[in-house]
């Protein structure tokens, strides 16, 4: 009796224990089997998402490309104007101030630009400015007024470069320095092109870093923050604002309205 009671103890504790132990192992796997597809699940969604971004990335920079080959793209939206812009239809007054100026100050036409020597519009924009000057000559003075813009960490030692440059009167010598080589720009280099373009380097070198020079570059930044304009580059013909770098027919239809008018 003892004997056959304690086998039937032996039987029903391990059987007992062996069906607990199997439902727990079914258990288990069922739970790990679903993590495993909720993980494989949010896997696919997610690779999805990155699929779709890259894939609208992808257009993006295509239609940004395309843009920029026809000419047609505007300035970044990091230096689009914010708030108040100025209105195209008005006729604005602007201070020259002794700002520096290609042409004679009797042309019919004046043209303003607020520019940023870090900007790639106002680099790319420079040859369509020149080549108003060309086909206008003297009936057409371009004025250059300083707007650094804050995300370009650059911009401020390159334009107290040009306006230093400024005062000895090669200030457009500096100006296409700059623009010629914008990945070079660095203290060390604007002395470099300072000699080169025959300035006294050491007076070049002190004024750079004059409180007068950081004044005028201060004064043109207050004036475009005065007219609204907060990007680069910006112009106004004879008062009117013209946003962007613009094509050349763009300003040559400006001109001719304002010629027309003058004559």
């Amino acid at each position: 009796m003892g004997a056959k009671e304690d086998k039937s103890r032996d039987d029903t504790g391990p059987s007992h224990r062996s069906g607990e132990s199997m439902n727990s192992e079914k258990f288990g796997a069922a739970i790990l089997l679903g993590s495993i597809m909720l993980a494989v699940s949010l896997l696919g969604a997610s690779w999805a998402v990155s699929q779709s971004v890259y894939r609208a990335t992808g257009r993006l920079a295509a239609i940004t490309l395309d843009l920029t080959e026809r000419g047609d793209a505007r300035p970044a939206p990091s230096a689009a104007p914010r708030g108040r812009r100025p209105d195209p239809a008005k006729r604005y007054e602007i201070d020259l101030g002794g700002a520096p100026a290609l042409g004679p100050a009797s042309a019919p036409v004046t043209l303003v630009e607020w520019s940023d020597f870090q900007c790639p519009f106002c680099s790319r924009v420079w040859p369509t400015v020149k080549r108003v000057r060309e086909e206008y000559g003297d009936q057409v003075r371009v004025v250059f007024k300083h707007l650094p813009l804050p995300m370009h960490s650059k911009a401020p030692g390159a334009h107290a470069a040009a306006e230093a440059a400024h005062r000895q009167g090669r200030f457009w010598a500096m100006h296409d320095k700059i623009f010629d080589d914008p990945a070079a720009m660095g203290p060390d280099q604007y002395t470099v092109w300072a000699e080169e373009v025959g300035l006294d380097t050491d007076q070049f070198d002190s004024d750079s870093q004059s409180p007068e020079v950081k004044a005028r570059v201060d004064a043109d930044m207050a004036q475009a923050m005065e007219l609204g304009v907060s990007g680069t580059p910006s112009f106004f013909i004879n008062g009117r604002f013209l946003s962007g770098a613009q094509p050349y027919e763009s300003f040559q239809r400006m001109i001719d309205e304002e010629l027309r008018e003058d004559s």
